[in-house]
């Protein structure tokens, strides 16, 4: 961390800004918010925001602070989890299909490139609207999405790395494949899908919002970034702030975690390293 702090000013913002998400989206977690996110209070609806309602309140009365702090969190279990699967899946799969070659090479290159014949949008899209609509069908939906990308990312270096000296050696020593994989490979490219996972987590957060709004989200009343800036679209020239404080932290999440990705990025790379 004191590295990215002296390399990467970029970096450094990133982390404060996802600080601050993380802080608001804990008062979720901890039952610390200021109003129950889908409790409704019709006698408050469309409050400006003040003192008392920080974002103000939507049509049906609800605390729009307390609601964006509950999808931040939701964005972000849902984010979390995908990479998490698809980084597992998509390493793993990278390190077979380059070190063994062959036919499981072969198998999983086609795998792949099926996968990547399609927008990622789109197949988010198909695969939640096939599965039950919930928090974690959701993350699988995105999981599948970028496990691709993850065995293109890994699968590169492993390639090179099969052919070095001390790789040879190894093979040479009588180890077995999965021994020098998990020994001698996997932490040589660790910091390639250290950055990986910071993007992906930011293309993650993007495409649940984007699943949310087109109603293939978390499902109701659960609030989700996505689906509170779908319903404050025609309340933009009434209550423009409910379409605002959702939109705005949309974009300082994926933000954050892009600055993040950066900043990490010119820490790990070794390429970087003499040009600070």
């Amino acid at each position: 961390m004191t590295a990215l702090l002296r390399r990467s000013p970029a970096g450094l913002a990133g982390v404060v800004i996802l600080v601050v998400l993380a802080m608001v989206a804990l008062l979720s977690f901890l039952g610390l918010l200021p109003y129950d996110p889908i409790a409704q209070n019709p006698p408050s609806r469309f409050l400006a925001p003040s003192g008392e309602h920080l974002f103000g309140t939507d049509q049906f009365g609800r605390d729009v602070f307390s609601r964006v702090a509950a999808g931040v969190g939701n964005s972000a279990l849902i984010a979390v989890v995908a990479v998490a699967f698809s980084t597992l899946v998509g390493t793993l799969g990278g390190l077979v299909s380059g070190f063994y070659r062959g036919f499981a090479d072969g198998a999983i290159g086609g795998v792949t490139n099926v996968l990547f014949a399609f927008p990622p949008l789109l197949l988010a899209l198909s695969l939640a609207s096939v599965l039950e609509r919930n928090w974690f069908t959701v993350a699988v939906a995105i999981a599948i999405v970028y496990v691709p990308i993850f065995i293109r990312v890994t699968r590169g270096p492993v390639l090179s790395l099969r052919e070095i000296e001390y790789v040879k050696a190894a093979v040479s020593t009588g180890q077995s494949r999965w021994q020098i994989m998990f020994r001698h490979v996997l932490p040589n490219i660790t910091s390639i899908i250290v950055i990986q996972v910071a993007l992906s987590l930011s293309w993650a957060v993007l495409t649940e919002a984007s699943l949310s709004f087109l109603g293939l989200g978390t499902p109701p009343p659960a609030p989700s970034l996505g689906s509170m800036i779908f319903e404050a679209r025609s309340l933009v020239f009434i209550a423009p702030w409910t379409l605002i404080a959702p939109g705005a932290v949309v974009v300082a999440l994926v933000v954050g975690l892009n600055l993040l990705g950066d900043g990490l990025r010119d820490t790990l790379d070794p390429r970087n390293r003499g040009k600070r």
